[in-house]
């Protein structure tokens, strides 16, 4: 018997959410995030309020379900770098897909992390880093407020040097950033494993 075929409704699902995505990209990166409503963003998908609706609760959902994306993407990429004989992963080692993924995708960053994002999205990507952050140093032996100090120290650091990174006329190349990252990041890192 021959492999089953996609489901049909499954592409449009994924194509529908992808396109309403997109266009949240492109509004926030000419807009900022409170310019934008969901009015605006079915406009530019030229899908109805109605279709939105039926995938979304509103614009924060869709932005949190990219994150979401993203997060599957790193921790996909670390699996799959861990199976290919490289070991296990070291703490911290989501930054180098991160920091490529945004350089690949710098106007979708900017719009994420710049100064149009607003509030809301800085947060909600702030909570994604710390959520990696966390599951990385989740081994640690350190007392509860010395593992959350040292993890909410690391995201923060990650934000900054992620953002800098963009913004910046000349930023280092990728490699460098990560290392400089992971270098700033050690003592924090031996904090949480004490």
């Amino acid at each position: 018997m021959g492999a089953k075929s996609p489901n049909p409704v499954d592409r449009r699902v994924l194509r529908t959410r992808r396109t309403l995505r997109e266009a949240l990209i492109a509004l926030l990166y000419e807009r900022g995030w409170e310019a934008v409503s969901v009015q605006d963003i079915c406009d530019r998908a030229d899908v109805g309020r109605s279709t939105f609706y039926m995938h979304f609760a509103d614009k924060e959902e869709l932005l949190v379900g990219g994150f979401d994306d993203l997060r599957k993407m790193l921790r996909a990429q670390l699996a799959q770098a861990s199976e290919g004989g490289k070991g296990p992963a070291q703490p911290l080692q989501f930054a180098r897909g991160m920091i490529e993924h945004a350089h690949e995708n710098k106007r979708l960053f900017l719009a994420l992390v710049g100064k149009r994002s607003g509030q809301v999205v800085l947060q909600r990507f702030r909570e994604l880093v710390i959520e990696l952050v966390k599951e990385d140093l989740s081994t640690s032996r350190a007392p509860g407020p010395a593992r959350d100090a040292a993890v909410h120290f690391i995201s923060g650091a990650f934000l900054e040097l992620l953002s800098w990174s963009l913004e910046t006329r000349s930023p280092p190349g990728i490699p460098d950033l990560e290392r400089l990252f992971l270098t700033m990041s050690a003592s924090a890192v031996e904090v949480a494993r004490q």
